[in-house]
């Protein structure tokens, strides 16, 4: 083999590798880019999650602030309507509070034979056996207005006699307290004095049982029992 076919050879060998090289170039350079491009796209999602992880994020809390300011403002406008519902309620037992003082009023002694008092006298009267019949007593305290003394007197026989009958015991033992009054009626509706719209109070002698059956006693125990009747009348369903 002469010179110039070694150069020959030698040229297409050098081809060859070149040819190989450059191949082997481009397929690094394309492994290269592929990989940077997974790479790259591998972060740009990591970032996109990132993203909407945070927005989520803060969404709930955007969501769990309308919740909470949604409910302060139902609660705060259920207790507006609550506190109204009571106020006509109050202002339902004043009105009847009132009505009350109707009942038990007279101003003087030769009032308690007027006609136009017989029904406070008969409901005295009432108080008086119905308090006996809880008492169950043979001797037992009253106490009542200074005003209602004389009216007292003029139905504690009776009463006493009618206990006796309903309950088959002989008339018991009525001391009226002469030294110690309920409060007298309200001057005002809006006092804070203790007053008594009427009615009486009675005790075991000892003290250990008192039956409170004064008219404003009587009312607060209706009103705490129709209540529920009361509000449902005014208002319907009440929201819960």
């Amino acid at each position: 083999m002469n010179d110039e076919d070694v150069s020959s050879q030698i040229h297409q060998m050098v081809r060859f590798i070149q040819q190989e090289a450059e191949e082997k170039a481009t397929e690094i350079s394309a492994s290269a880019e592929e990989e940077f491009n997974i790479e790259k796209l591998q972060l740009v999602e990591a970032e996109k999650k990132k993203i909407r992880q945070e927005y989520e994020r803060k969404e709930r809390q955007v969501e769990i602030r309308k919740k909470i300011d949604y409910s302060m403002q139902l609660n705060a406008s259920r207790i507006k309507v609550l506190q109204a519902q009571d106020d006509i309620v109050t202002s339902m037992k004043e009105v009847a509070a009132k009505e009350l003082l109707n009942v038990s009023h007279h101003h003087r002694v030769e009032d308690i034979l007027h006609v136009g008092h017989h029904e406070y006298r008969n409901l005295l009267k009432d108080l008086i056996v119905q308090s006996l019949l809880r008492l169950k007593e043979p001797s037992v305290l009253l106490r009542c207005r200074k005003r209602d003394v004389h009216m007292i007197e003029h139905v504690l026989e009776a009463a006493a006699e009618e206990y006796a009958e309903r309950a088959g015991v002989v008339p018991p033992e009525i001391i009226v307290d002469h030294d110690v009054y309920l409060p007298p009626a309200p001057k005002h509706h809006h006092t804070h004095d203790p007053y008594c719209s009427g009615g009486v109070v009675l005790a075991s002698r000892d003290g250990k049982i008192v039956c409170e059956n004064t008219l404003d006693a009587r009312l607060d125990v209706v009103f705490r029992k129709k209540l529920p009747e009361i509000r449902k009348q005014l208002f319907g369903k009440v929201a819960v």
